[in-house]
């Protein structure tokens, strides 16, 4: 491993840990070198706080009495192009360059057209050295929510299920029947509060009343989303408990109750999976996790809209019953789960 490399590693560990907190923005990390010693690091920690960039800078200057000079002989690294534009905060390749920080390494570029190349490009006007690309394809991965959603103008969408050994979803009689163990459980609550929002239909939410928290995870708990064409559901489930934001896909209406949005697409017969996920992009949901039931996952599957799908098998045996979605992707990973196997699959090759 290079000492570029072994730097930019550095930063994606940093900018993992603002998982869940910054969407829609990227996760980014930046470490400053000097003299081959790390002098400051810092990631975008919360949606609309400082970047990556500022909080490194601003770790070095807390640090040191002579920080200006040290910034002046000190290579910033980032996993993320500096952003070249006004939004929640300035720009931080502006920041680069008044503190005559002389070399930037880049991991990957940004895809926002706003930042795309622009970043660099200014970094360079200024007389400062810019590499790029290192390790650009983990920097790209990491933010693999973003770049869905800025490059195909929909949120990433992580499918999730659990099926026996014998590859049953549920009883034929659709009833509530738990497949997996506590460690799962557990697992997909800590998932939840990485992701923007929880998807189900109406028969899952009938059925099983999920309340879609972290009660048993970290976290903020992500927004619901459920599928009720006809508007049949009780009010008294938990989806209507007015804890969390929750949009409800329908055809009669359109309206505002406390944190109930309902959103009626105009075509109920077509295209279902491409309307709601355009009207989540316009949401600023940059991640949705689907998690039932099985119809509800088979019509984005079909739609060919999914990224991730993460699929729990339990010892359990039905015999019979409601068959559980198939997909064919790249296996990214296959652990054990207390009890069960997890298997995670991804919708293309991997590079």
């Amino acid at each position: 491993m290079t000492l570029p490399e072994k730097y930019m590693r550095r930063c994606l560990e940093l900018a993992q840990l603002g998982i869940g907190s910054v969407s829609p923005n990227p996760m980014v990390g930046a470490v400053i070198v000097h003299e081959g010693l790390v002098i400051g690091e810092g990631y975008h920690e919360q949606y609309g706080q400082a970047h990556a960039e500022v909080n490194a800078i601003n770790q070095v200057l807390d640090r040191f009495e002579n920080a200006s000079e040290l910034l002046k002989a000190s290579t910033i690294y980032v996993s993320l192009e500096p952003c070249a534009h006004y939004g929640k905060t300035p720009p931080c390749a502006d920041l680069v360059i008044k503190h005559q920080i002389p070399k930037v390494v880049v991991g990957c570029r940004d895809p926002f057209d706003q930042v795309n190349g622009k970043g660099i490009e200014k970094l360079e006007a200024a007389g400062i050295e810019v590499i790029s690309g290192v390790l650009e394809e983990e920097c790209k991965w990491l933010n693999r929510r973003f770049f869905t959603r800025v490059q195909k103008q929909r949120p990433y969408i992580i499918l999730k299920w659990a099926q026996t050994s014998d590859g049953f979803f549920a009883p034929a009689d659709k009833s509530q029947y738990w497949i997996t163990g506590e460690e799962s459980r557990r697992l997909v609550h800590q998932w939840r509060g990485e992701e923007d929002a929880v998807l189900i239909g109406k028969n899952t939410a009938a059925i099983d009343n999920p309340q879609l928290n972290v009660r048993y995870g970290n976290g903020r708990s992500p927004k619901r989303v459920v599928i009720d064409r006809k508007l049949e559901l009780s009010h008294q489930l938990h989806i209507y408990n007015q804890s969390v934001e929750t949009l409800i896909f329908n055809e009669i209406k359109t309206d505002i109750e406390g944190k109930i949005k309902y959103i009626a697409l105009e075509d109920f017969d077509r295209f279902v999976p491409q309307y709601i996920l355009f009207q989540l992009y316009l949401q600023d949901i940059q991640s949705v996790i689907i998690e039932g039931g099985a119809h509800t996952l088979n019509t984005f599957i079909e739609a060919g809209l999914w990224d991730e799908a993460r699929i729990f098998t339990g010892n359990a045996i039905l015999g019979q019953g409601i068959k559980a979605p198939c997909v064919t992707g790249s296996t990214i990973e296959e652990l054990l789960s207390g009890n069960d196997l997890l298997h995670i699959l991804y919708n293309k090759p991997i590079a």
